[in-house]
């Protein structure tokens, strides 16, 4: 699990493609003071294992699944990527609880300047995925945990304080660029439970607020 604050910014040093996926060399500083072999790290959102660390970069597998349903396809040697390790329990969060398990890739369509912060504006044609989005609710953006402004048919908007831009690869995203999108999973989860076929005796019963109130759970 990660939080989806950003711990620093990385830098591809070489990516090695097959068949059977790529390897990823990172160069980083911060994440790489208690880093273990088999740890895991949020590289650009998506929750990654690190399989070698060298005294200035790491290395992290990534499987063929996840390169083709992430922007992580996208990346050369020389692209900054999020960088973020797992939470510990004693770690506060400051963020939201982020899985690492990517959802969609959106598309930036807007980006202006609204008083202290910029606006950044997305488009998904995974319109299904905007029902887990709500106003002031969180969303993990290549890793990073921001809080939605608005959203609307086809996509939403967030916005972002100059620290975030200035110290995460939102910042220098353009118009159609292509970002991870990771919903909230405790909606997910919710929909889930209320979605849920209970056996109660020989009659099947949805879960419902009025249920729950009728086991004494509320």
């Amino acid at each position: 699990m990660f939080t989806g604050i950003i711990e620093e910014l990385g830098i591809v040093q070489r990516i090695s493609s097959s068949e059977n996926g790529a390897a990823i060399i990172i160069r980083a500083k911060k994440v790489l003071t208690d880093l273990k072999i088999g740890d895991s790290v949020a590289v650009n959102g998506p929750c990654l294992s690190a399989t070698a660390i060298g005294r200035e970069n790491f290395t992290a597998w990534v499987m063929p699944e996840t390169m083709e349903k992430t922007n992580l396809l996208n990346l050369s040697t020389g692209s900054p990527v999020n960088l973020e390790r797992a939470m510990t329990l004693n770690s506060r969060l400051g963020g939201h609880m982020v899985s690492g398990h990517i959802d969609t890739v959106v598309t930036m369509t807007g980006k202006h300047q609204q008083g202290g912060a910029i606006v950044l504006s997305f488009e998904t044609a995974d319109s299904h995925l905007l029902r887990y989005i709500v106003p002031k609710g969180s969303v993990a953006l290549d890793g990073v945990s921001l809080t939605v402004i608005d959203v609307v048919a086809n996509g939403f908007s967030v916005g972002v304080i100059p620290h975030t831009a200035s110290q995460t690869t939102l910042g220098q995203k353009d118009l159609g660029s292509s970002v991870n999108l990771e919903v909230d999973l405790i909606g997910k989860y919710i929909e889930k439970m209320l979605a849920h076929r209970l056996e109660d005796g020989k009659e099947k019963t949805t879960l419902s607020m009025d249920l729950l109130q009728q086991k004494g759970y509320l």
